[in-house]
């Protein structure tokens, strides 16, 4: 089948405030009981210093895909990149003849929002990058989207779905590419047998070997 997809170019600026956190280590005093008398000890304990900060940063994106219908999930479609954009070509009806094609169920405004979800982690990325030190806080941001453009796409995907207890599992496959992924079903009465048999093992180990 093929899938509608869009994909959105854009140019961010983001200026933001946050904190720069400095780690240090300060000697902390404490007492302990060794042979019945109490004993004055020393540690390092690391603490943070936190600065206020605050800046502008750029992040240009180019091609953020987003799915334009339902039918797959997108963390699967997310999952089967990346596609070969290169080798897009314009729209011609022979090319999908035999196979089945797709509605836009999402639309071009809806997209562009979730095309922003995806972005706001690498924005974030390059936030802290430009913070510094050794642990970062972002506080607020406000981003701007400048040179956005978008095209609609279809893009060719194998899909297999079977179903288990009354609940579909799909197997979908980048139909340019090979690329599989999918779901499957958990046995979570298996998973908490390995678990307990996990523990199990550990306990007989400390009872053999004293810990």
């Amino acid at each position: 089948v093929y899938l509608p997809v869009w994909t959105y170019d854009a140019a961010t600026t983001t200026r933001y405030s946050g904190e720069r956190g400095e780690h240090y280590n300060e000697t902390e005093s404490y007492s302990v009981t060794e042979k019945g008398s109490a004993v004055k000890k020393t540690r390092q304990v690391r603490k943070t210093r936190w600065r206020p900060a605050s800046g502008t940063v750029s992040r240009a994106f180019d091609d953020v895909l987003v799915a334009g219908s339902a039918s797959v999930p997108a963390k699967l479609l997310d999952a089967l990149a990346p596609w070969d954009l290169g080798a897009l070509v314009a729209h011609a009806e022979e090319y999908l003849a035999g196979f089945r094609t797709e509605s836009y169920s999402v639309g071009l405004e809806a997209g562009f929002e979730a095309a922003k979800k995806k972005m706001e982690p690498l924005i974030d990325e390059s936030i802290r990058r430009d913070i510094g030190g050794d642990e970062q806080r972002i506080g607020g941001k406000d981003t701007r989207y400048d040179g956005v453009t978008f095209k609609h796409i279809l893009l060719p995907v194998w899909i297999c779905a079977y179903r288990l207890h009354d609940k579909t599992y799909r197997i979908v496959v980048n139909a340019r590419t090979g690329k599989v992924t999918g779901e499957r079903p958990v046995s979570w009465a298996k998973v908490v047998m390995l678990v307990l048999g996990i523990i199990a093992t550990i306990a007989v180990l400390v009872s053999v070997f004293g810990g």
